[in-house]
């Protein structure tokens, strides 16, 4: 004897694949290495910058002067202002003049 399924059970299976597909863990975006900023810069910044920022990810933000970094959360991954230990912004010198 053949049972038809029917199309409560067919919604309960289909939701709990979208629900475990959910559950699942992002892969990790490669960081692009090449910054665009030279040796002696990214020394500074290295010296300047707090450490729990990727700074195999900064850039240089011509619309306000302050350089940016990639942050990689669980959730999403955004840009984020590069910051020192005591949480200012780092940004280029004529910025920090006007």
């Amino acid at each position: 004897m053949i049972r038809a399924r029917t199309p409560g059970k067919t919604l309960i299976l289909l939701g709990s694949l979208l629900a475990l597909g959910a559950c699942a863990v992002p892969v990790a975006e490669k960081a692009d290495s090449d910054t665009g900023l030279s040796a002696e810069v990214m020394t500074q910044l290295n010296a300047m910058a707090a450490p729990f920022q990727d700074l195999q990810s900064v850039r240089l933000r011509p619309e306000d002067g302050c350089y940016w970094y990639r942050h990689v959360g669980p959730v999403e991954t955004t840009m984020l202002p590069l910051r020192t230990a005591d949480g200012r912004p780092i940004c280029t010198q004529r910025v920090a003049e006007a």
